[in-house]
């Protein structure tokens, strides 16, 4: 089946180029062009990935996909944008985003991105242990769900999104150990870049509010080197 792609974008000819590079590559193409007709389209079917650009009319590409993160957790964002500030990145990142590519970019190199996107958001099989049938993970009190992508304890079910639960995947595989800040960020992210790591210490963060109701388990943040999932048993 075609992966269903919403592309946002208001730069005419680029928004051309790019639908038709898509449609040549086998993607469903539906095109809009300003942030408000993004989110109604959004609404109005359902796609496999959002391309979206983040100077928009009307509603910013920040804002929608915050929006849209409030429908739903785990469709794959891209933002597409000239602005190459790590601050926005960082921005793109914590509004939900799973990449970010700056202009101006190849066909070919979006295309790629969009595929390592789609591959990772199908949670493939991290460090060479496979998934269990169930995607079910016991963990302390809690239960981690990463099919249906949510944590629950007791009657409460906490929605996660993508990268919290790739990162929560990586982190359960490697339970009790440590595990390097690089090897993290390529497994979760595909890069070890600063701005992609500033944007994974969010993401910790929101993993630690989420399991806080536990006490016997922590992220423990071991100094200039990784991570380490503490699980007492």
């Amino acid at each position: 089946m075609k992966a269903k792609i919403l592309l946002v974008e208001d730069d005419i000819n680029l928004g051309d180029v790019l639908c038709d590079y898509l449609e040549l590559q086998g993607y469903e193409v539906t095109r809009v062009m300003d942030g408000v007709e993004g989110l109604e389209a959004y609404k109005a079917q359902l796609f496999d990935l959002l391309l979206l650009d983040v100077m928009l009319p009307r509603k910013d590409g920040f804002t929608l996909a915050t929006e849209i993160r409030e429908l739903n957790q785990q469709i794959p964002i891209i933002f597409l944008t000239a602005r190459g500030q790590t601050e926005d990145r960082v921005t793109g990142f914590k509004s939900g985003c799973d990449d970010y590519i700056t202009k101006p970019f190849s066909s070919e190199e979006l295309e790629l991105r969009i595929g390592a996107v789609l591959r990772r958001c199908q949670l493939p099989e991290q460090n060479g242990q496979a998934n269990t049938s169930s995607g079910i993970f016991p963990l302390g009190k809690y239960t981690f769900d990463s099919l249906n992508h949510e944590l629950r304890i007791e009657d409460r079910r906490i929605g996660l999104t993508t990268k919290e639960v790739e990162l929560l995947r990586v982190l359960y595989s490697h339970k009790n150990q440590l595990i390097t800040r690089e090897k993290t960020l390529k497994a979760v992210w595909g890069s070890d870049n600063y701005f992609i790591g500033r944007s994974m210490d969010v993401f910790i963060t929101k993993l630690r509010k989420y399991l806080k109701d536990d006490p016997d388990i922590s992220i423990v943040n071991v100094h200039g080197t990784g991570f380490r999932l503490e699980v007492k048993e």
